[in-house]
C-alpha cells in the first residue's frame, strides 16, 4: 500500500511544519476503546430509537426508559479505556504539536489519556446534576437512583440531549480555536450531525480526514486516510519520532 505509506508520511510532514494543529474527533475514536457508536451498522441508534430516551421530553416524561439507557453507557465507559490513539493525541499537545481538540465525546477520554485543552461539544456522562436546579452529585448516585442531596430532585448526566442548545462557550471556544488553526485533524466522525459538521468547511487551513467510513462528497479534504484512528495516529506518530 505505497499510497497509504505515502498519506501517512504527507501527515506527519504537514503535523511537524504546522504551528497551530487541532484535532477534532468523533464517536469512531471511542469505537476502538470499546464503546458503542451511534450511525454505524452495530450503532447504538441502530437498536434504539433516539428520540425514545435520548431527548428532554424522555428525560421528563419516561425516566425510567432514560435512565436505564445513561446507565448502560456510564457503565460502558466505565470498564473501558483510552486508547493509544488518545495517548498520541495527549502527548502531541504536551509536545506543541497540537494546540486542542474539539470532541463530539462525552466519555472524557482524552482527559484521561492526558490532554488538556479539550472542548467537549456534547458535554460528558460523567458530569452528573440534578434535573430541577443543577446541583452536582456523582455516577454512583445516578446509577442508584438516589436523588439530589439538596432537593431532592431526579439526577441525569451532563450530556446535551436532543432537544438542547450546546453549550455556547465551549462550542464559541471551539470554533475560534479551529478557525485559527492551520491543520485540522478530523477523527471519527461521520459528519452527520449539527452544528458540529459545519466545522470542517469553518477551518482556514488543510483538512484531514481519519475515518474508517466514507464521509459525504460535500466535504473537501486535503488528504484522507482510511482505517482505525488508533493506528493510523500511532503510525503517523513513528513516523514523526523517526522511527
Amino acid at each position: 500500500m505505497p499510497e497509504y505509506h505515502q498519506s501517512i508520511s504527507k501527515l506527519a510532514e504537514w503535523i511537524q511544519n504546522s504551528p497551530n494543529t487541532v484535532a477534532f474527533t468523533g464517536a469512531g475514536m471511542s469505537t476502538e476503546s470499546g464503546i458503542p457508536d451511534f450511525r454505524s451498522d452495530k450503532g447504538l441508534w441502530t437498536k434504539t430509537d433516539p428520540m425514545q430516551v435520548a431527548t428532554v421530553e424522555a428525560m421528563n416524561h419516561r425516566y425510567d426508559l432514560f435512565h436505564e439507557f445513561y446507565s448502560l453507557r456510564i457503565q460502558n465507559v466505565q470498564q473501558a479505556e483510552p486508547h493509544t490513539g488518545h495517548t498520541v493525541l495527549a502527548e502531541w499537545e504536551k509536545e506543541g504539536k497540537l494546540k486542542a481538540v474539539a470532541t463530539q465525546n462525552v466519555d472524557r477520554y482524552h482527559h484521561k489519556a492526558g490532554s488538556r485543552n479539550v472542548y467537549e461539544l456534547h458535554g460528558s456522562l460523567e458530569k452528573i446534576r440534578c434535573i430541577d436546579h443543577g446541583h452536582p452529585a456523582n455516577s454512583e448516585n445516578f446509577l442508584n437512583r438516589t436523588p439530589c442531596s439538596k432537593c431532592g430532585s431526579l439526577l441525569r448526566p451532563g450530556v446535551v440531549l436532543f432537544g438542547e442548545m450546546l453549550p455556547q462557550d465551549t462550542w464559541s471556544n471551539a470554533l475560534n480555536c479551529i478557525q485559527q488553526s492551520n491543520l485540522l485533524l478530523i477523527i471519527g466522525t461521520s459528519l452527520q450531525v449539527h452544528p458540529v459538521n459545519q466545522l470542517p468547511s469553518m477551518a482556514k487551513g488543510k483538512v484531514v480526514l481519519i475515518n474508517r467510513d466514507e464521509v459525504s462528497a460535500a466535504y473537501a479534504f486535503d488528504l484522507v486516510l482510511k482505517g482505525s484512528a488508533g493506528e493510523i495516529l500511532q503510525q503517523v506518530n513513528q513516523v514523526i519520532k523517526g522511527e
